[in-house]
């Protein structure tokens, strides 16, 4: 765990979670101050990776599912990369942090596997690949997020998928809930940024991240779960990670025949389960016949104490009632259509 966390009473429990002990006995549960008030979170489960040089963005056009031409310093798409297959390697989010310097963030277990992959293409074009263990991800949830990013490290929020700062601080909208910033820093300035912050916001661990995403039925594969699903699987196309209209990347025959022909048989769910027992990833989630119909992607415990969760199903019609780690799982609605949604339209908006 970064220094800078444990000095501030940060207490890691996992090796991709940290949680802070909430001061005063009664306080409400870190999800429910997420509501309330305005909470600052280390994105601990989350890793960077810096593409740079002069080819970087023909090398990431030939690699990743975005149109990289797109990520120009104001829109951060979405991306993914696959294998030969088709199926998810990893998935990020993708943004220009200067000219011919590409910032990747995704789940910090698969940065390593990424890189090791992407140094076998990466010979053949003037562009380095950095682990950059050097720069710190900060949270903010809440009514006072924008406003807070905008006092602390005087840069304007931007809008959903879109970026603002500059080459040393990038503030990164996601979708949510309640208002939702990432902010990328270099780490020596972390303890610093994040004193300042406390003076207006409550310190929670990335759990309560973590549950956003799954409320925005946002998935963020880690090592357990790569070359295991196409990115319609995930619901990739419709929240923009896709682009359909770019040339060839690894996967991308696979990934468009999927979607042109109508062959996902999985889709990406957000339920609810009827207690507070966090099923295990990857659990599986069975049918009224005791049949299996799908698994657990992601899972956290919401502001009420009750278990949220992303689950890849099947697209046929389940036989209720549906069942999960010994709990009842009830389907709950998505924030967005399950319909393909162009990067480029989404940059333009």
């Amino acid at each position: 765990m970064n220094e800078w966390i444990a000095a501030l009473g940060g207490r890691q429990v996992a090796e991709d979670r940290v949680e802070f002990d909430q001061a005063a006995p009664g306080a409400p549960v870190p999800a429910r101050l997420a509501l309330e008030d305005t909470v600052m979170i280390p994105l601990v489960h989350l890793g960077v990776l810096d593409v740079a040089g002069p080819d970087a963005e023909k090398f990431l056009q030939g690699q990743t599912s975005a149109q990289v031409t797109l990520a120009d310093g104001e829109f951060a798409p979405l991306t993914c990369f696959c294998t030969p297959k088709g199926r998810m390697l990893a998935n990020a989010q993708l943004w220009r942090v200067a000219p011919e310097h590409y910032r990747l963030a995704m789940h910090r277990s698969l940065v390593g596997p990424l890189v090791d992959l992407l140094k076998k293409f990466a010979a053949f074009y003037r562009v380095e690949l950095s682990v950059r263990d050097d720069l710190a991800l900060l949270g903010l949830i809440g009514r006072e997020a924008a406003a807070l990013a905008e006092v602390r490290f005087d840069i304007i929020p931007p809008k959903t998928w879109h970026q603002a700062g500059d080459a040393d601080i990038q503030v990164l909208a996601h979708p949510g809930p309640r208002p939702r910033l990432l902010t990328c820093l270099p780490a020596e300035q972390a303890t610093e940024a994040w004193q300042r912050l406390a003076e207006h916001a409550t310190p929670v661990g990335n759990a309560v991240w973590r549950l956003h995403d799954i409320q925005a039925g946002l998935a963020w594969l880690d090592a357990s779960q790569g070359d295991t699903y196409l990115p319609q699987m995930i619901n990739w196309e419709a929240l923009g990670g896709i682009s359909f209209k770019k040339g060839c990347y690894t996967g991308q025959e696979v990934v468009a025949r999927a979607h042109f022909r109508g062959q996902v048989k999985k889709r990406l769910v957000r339920a609810q389960l009827d207690g507070s027992l966090l099923p295990e990833l990857g659990s599986t989630i069975r049918d009224a016949e005791d049949k299996s119909c799908g698994e657990v992607l992601a899972a956290e415990l919401d502001a009420y104490g009750e278990a949220e969760v992303l689950a890849v199903m099947s697209t046929k019609e389940p036989l209720l009632p549906l069942r999960v780690a010994g709990q009842k799982l009830k389907l709950l609605k998505l924030p967005y259509p399950i319909e393909r949604l162009d990067p480029e339209a989404l940059a333009a908006k």
